[in-house]
């Protein structure tokens, strides 16, 4: 994740899209959004996506290894 190119953008004013294009190219999206555009903030959308594209290239990275051990 450290070398991960991340982008953000805010969408409809309360919706938060995260990419994260990894080190081999390949890229997560996530997004999280607001019920009322009131309670909005970019900065608490953003860190909610990125837990979650950490979470799935642990996620990713387990069946990596499971594949290998399977061999």
């Amino acid at each position: 994740m450290e070398s991960a190119l991340i982008t953000v953008n805010t969408l409809h004013g309360k919706v938060t899209i995260v990419t994260a294009k990894l080190y081999n190219g390949f890229v997560i999206v996530e997004a999280s959004g607001a019920v009322d555009i009131e309670n909005y903030s970019e900065e608490v959308g953003t860190e909610i996506c990125l837990e979650r594209i950490r979470n799935k290239v642990w996620e990713l990275e387990g069946y990596h290894l499971a594949c290998q051990l399977a061999n």
